[in-house]
C-alpha cells in the first residue's frame, strides 16, 4: 500500500545499534530483526525474495503468457512484490530490490526516523508520528490484505488472467501468515511496551476483515468483470476445474453444500471467510449469528438471480466490518476458543468444506487457534503436541487441492474434534 511518505529504505534502519545484529541480544528490541528479514532458508525471509523471485523462470513466463513487460519492471507484479512507492519518494538509501522491506509494512520512516533513534521515545509517540500499530489486528490486516487478497490500487488485483498464466492461487490467514513471515520475537518488554492481541483474536479480525475487502473488490465495477464474463477469481477453482467426461456412468465432482443454494453447473462464490466468521459469530455473538447465516444465504441467493446482488453484498460487508470489531475485543477464553475448533470441526460444519478454499481454512484455525491456547497459557504445551498428530493428518487432507476429499477431511476432523474434547 502507498501511504505518501517519503521511504528511506532498509539500510536506515541497519547497524549494530539498531535492527541488523546477528544475535538477539538487545535490550530494549532484540535488534536482529533484519537478520530473520534476510533468512533466506526460512519462511521469514518471504518479504526479502519477494522481489528476487520476478526474475525466476516462473515469473518470466507468466510475464511472457500475458505479454506484459519483464517482470520486474511491471506493475502487474511491483505493486505486491516490491516497496513500489513513486519515484519522487525514493530517497537515496532506498533500494527497489529489497522487496518488501521495513517500510512497506511499517509506513514510510522519513516523519518518525529520527525520533525512533531515542532510547525513552514511547510506541505511542512513534505512532503519532506515523508509523504502524501493527500489534492492533484491524491496522495489520489492512496493511497485510493490500497485497494477500488485494485491492484497487493499481496492480494490487490478482485476476483470474494472472492466475491462468501461472500466478499461484491466493490464500491468506492472517495469524498463521504473521507467524510465517515473523521479522521479529515477541520478548516480554514486547508485550509491556504494547497492547497485544491474542492468536485467536488477530485470526478472529483478519477472517472478518478478508472477507470485507473480498466483497468490496467484489463489488468493484472496475474489477468484477472481465469482458463480458464475471471475473472469475471471486469464485471457487473446482467450480470450473472439474474433470470432464462423455461416459454415460460420470459422476460430477461437486458436491451439494447444505447453506448455498447453489445449482449444478453454477459457478460457486470463494465463501470460505463466510463459513470461518459464522464460526465466530455464534462463539463470540451468538444472538447476531442468526442474522449473519441470513446474510450469507440472501449473498448467495442473490448470484443466482434472487435479490439484489449489490444491496446483499453491501450488507454482508457492513456485518464482516462489524464483527471485525466485536472480535477485537472478544474474550478468546479457553472454554471459548475450544468452543470455536470442535465447531469447525463439527460434522455440520464439515458438511459445508465442499471446497478446497474452505477446507484450507478450517485446517489453518484449528492450528493457529491452538497455537494461541498455548502461547496464552490456555492449554500446555505437552497436551497440544499429544494430539499434533491428528493436526497433521488433517493438514494431510488438505495438501494437494487437484486431490482433495472432502470425506478424508471430515474424517480427520471427526477424530481431531475429539481430541479436542479431550482437552476439556
Amino acid at each position: 500500500m502507498t501511504d505518501g511518505v517519503p521511504h528511506l529504505g532498509v539500510t536506515s534502519c541497519s547497524g549494530s545499534t539498531c535492527h541488523s545484529r546477528q544475535e538477539a541480544t538487545g535490550v530494549v528490541v532484540q535488534q536482529n530483526e533484519i537478520s530473520l528479514w534476510q533468512d533466506q532458508t526460512s519462511t521469514s525471509g518471504a518479504h526479502l525474495r519477494a522481489y528476487r523471485v520476478l526474475s525466476s523462470e516462473r515469473s518470466m513466463s507468466i510475464a511472457k503468457r500475458l505479454g506484459i513487460s519483464e517482470p520486474n519492471q511491471a506493475i502487474e507484479c511491483l505493486s505486491c512484490h516490491a516497496d513500489n512507492i513513486p519515484s519522487d519518494l525514493r530517497k537515496a538509501k532506498f533500494q527497489f530490490d529489497d522487496g518488501i522491506g521495513c517500510e512497506s509494512c511499517h509506513g514510510g520512516s522519513e516523519p518518525w526516523l529520527a525520533a525512533h533513534y531515542s532510547t525513552d521515545a514511547t510506541h505511542s509517540q512513534m505512532v503519532s508520528l506515523g508509523l504502524y500499530a501493527l500489534e492492533k489486528p484491524d491496522v495489520r490486516a489492512n496493511v497485510c490484505l493490500s497485497c494477500h487478497v488485494g485491492s484497487d490500487a493499481p496492480g494490487q488485483f490478482v485476476d483470474h488472467r494472472l492466475m491462468a498464466a501461472g500466478h499461484p492461487r491466493m490464500s491468506f490467514e492472517l495469524d498463521l501468515f504473521t507467524a510465517l513471515q515473523r521479522h521479529h520475537d515477541e520478548d516480554v518488554d514486547y508485550f509491556l511496551r504494547k497492547e497485544v492481541s491474542t492468536g485467536a483474536q488477530v485470526w478472529a479480525v483478519g477472517q472478518a476483515r478478508a472477507l470485507e475487502r473480498q466483497l468490496t473488490l467484489f463489488s468493484n465495477p472496475n474489477l468484477n468483470m472481465d469482458g463480458i464474463f464475471p471475473e472469475p477469481v471471486f469464485f471457487d477453482c473446482q467450480s470450473c476445474h472439474q474433470d470432464i467426461s462423455d461416459d454415460p456412468n460420470y459422476r460430477p465432482n461437486a458436491v451439494l453444500n447444505p447453506v448455498r443454494p447453489v445449482t449444478p453447473g453454477q459457478v460457486r462464490f470463494n465463501d470460505a471467510h463466510m463459513i470461518m466468521l459464522l464460526a465466530i459469530a455464534e462463539q463470540i455473538a451468538p444472538n447476531e449469528a442468526d442474522a449473519l447465516r441470513q446474510e450469507i444465504k440472501a449473498f448467495h441467493a442473490s448470484l443466482s438471480g434472487h435479490g439484489d446482488r449489490s444491496e446483499a453484498s453491501e450488507a454482508l460487508q457492513l456485518t464482516a466490518s462489524r464483527f471485525a470489531t466485536f472480535a477485537g475485543s472478544a474474550d478468546f477464553n479457553r472454554e471459548r476458543t475450544l468452543g470455536l475448533i470442535e465447531r469447525i470441526a463439527d460434522d455440520v460444519v464439515t458438511d459445508r468444506y465442499t471446497d478446497y478454499a474452505a477446507a484450507e481454512q478450517a485446517v489453518m484455525a484449528i492450528d493457529t487457534l491452538l497455537s494461541s491456547m498455548v502461547a496464552a497459557d490456555q492449554v500446555a504445551l505437552s497436551e497440544v503436541d499429544a494430539i499434533r498428530g491428528g493436526v497433521e493428518l488433517a493438514y494431510d487432507a488438505v495438501s494437494d487441492s487437484n486431490r482433495y476429499s472432502q470425506l478424508a477431511l471430515a474424517n480427520a476432523l471427526r477424530d481431531l474434534r475429539a481430541d479436542v474434547t479431550g482437552l476439556r
